[in-house]
């Protein structure tokens, strides 16, 4: 993250500027989840199953492992709504070709097609927001959230290392 500098104008890290910025969070966050949230209750599902049905649709053949990883919930709480998820078809799970004991979860057809609902008007609204902000305040709102990452998650998202660097000199 970048230094702060002696001299340059830190209001934006007054009280009230750091609350008003939770705030917004919290309206922005109640606004994004609301579309998704009706469409779930219709099926009788909540936000953890969309989670779950957002990154298995977002990275396919993900392993219960590396889901786990990225929730940071527990397995018995996986484990609840993943269940629900396969035995109502929105998921698939494989056996891992290599390790027998990994299971490798995909979306079904009707999984990628209630991913598609919820995240339609998500997508929808941050395009927007996008559009009205600008080029320079979306890499602003970038750095924010990478900000407020941990390390590790932060890593997930750093820009790929040119083939050049990698490259060992001798």
């Amino acid at each position: 993250m970048a230094d702060l500098k002696a001299g340059v104008n830190q209001l934006f890290l007054r009280e009230e500027e750091l609350r008003t910025g939770m705030e917004l969070l919290f309206y922005a966050y109640r606004e994004f989840t609301a579309e998704p949230d009706e469409i779930l209750a219709e099926i009788g599902f909540g936000r953890a199953h969309h989670r779950v049905i957002y990154f298995v649709g977002r990275y396919p053949k993900i392993t219960v492992s590396e889901l786990l990883a990225i929730l940071k919930i527990t397995k018995q709480s996986l484990s609840r709504v993943l269940g629900e998820l396969v035995r109502q078809g929105f998921i698939d799970q494989q056996t891992g070709a290599r390790d027998r004991r990994q299971r490798l979860l995909e979306l079904t057809e009707k999984g990628v097609e209630l991913e598609r609902q919820l995240s339609e008007t998500q997508r929808q609204r941050i395009a927007r927001a996008y559009r009205m902000a600008g080029a320079e305040a979306v890499e602003g709102f970038r750095k924010v959230m990478m900000g407020m990452l941990d390390e590790e998650d932060r890593a997930k998202f750093a820009p790929p290392v040119p083939p050049a660097r990698l490259a060992v000199k001798r």
